[in-house]
């Protein structure tokens, strides 16, 4: 077995569930399932196999990197709630990392791009606030790096946080999806 400091990196923001364990520096293993939906059903087996191919269980995790998005609000939430839960069961912190993040990992100074619906990008520019933006003819965007790449920077970005704050979905537009305007039946009981 390698030395640690292990640290579990994931994401589900997009239509796949990626992976990756680092031991300190070095990505020990990666998995990565393109899937439009099941997110849900698949990331805690996929999270078990990725382990067991490092030679690792649970209990050898020194921290938690998940990627908080902007994507795809159900992914997002399915990643956060589990590396909450797992963060909360193991005893060790649990940091946000944001697909933005990971591409200036590579790039400081990179204008950071992420698909959105409808053809927009969501985009970050050095030092900026993300923003939905239809048109950025005069940017040259960085979009983000292959899955399993992204889950191996999420797991480095995790490693060197300092912060301790729980991770939380980074949402930069209201969900599609709005609750009805009609007032809900009177249910009789």
């Amino acid at each position: 077995m390698a030395a640690g400091p292990f640290v579990l990196g994931f994401d589900t923001s997009a239509a796949h569930c990626a992976a990756a364990v680092l031991d300190g520096e070095r990505c020990l293993a990666t998995r990565v399932e393109e899937m439009g939906r099941g997110q849900a059903e698949r990331l805690m087996p996929l999270l078990e196999e990725l382990l067991a191919e490092a030679g690792l269980n649970w209990r050898d995790l020194h921290r938690i990197g998940v990627g908080v998005g902007p994507g795809n609000f159900t992914g997002i939430r399915i990643s956060v709630a589990a590396a909450r839960g797992l963060a909360l069961g193991l005893g060790i912190p649990a940091i946000g990392v944001s697909t933005f993040d990971a591409i200036q990992l590579a790039d400081p100074e990179a204008a950071a791009a992420v698909p959105a619906p409808r053809g927009q990008i969501y985009l970050q520019l050095p030092g900026g606030a993300p923003a939905l933006v239809t048109d950025s003819a005069d940017i040259t965007p960085v979009l983000p790096p292959d899955p399993a790449e992204l889950a191996c920077r999420i797991a480095r970005i995790a490693a060197l946080s300092s912060s301790l704050a729980r991770p939380a979905p980074l949402y930069i537009k209201p969900a599609d999806a709005a609750p009805a305007r009609d007032a809900a039946p009177l249910i009789l009981s």
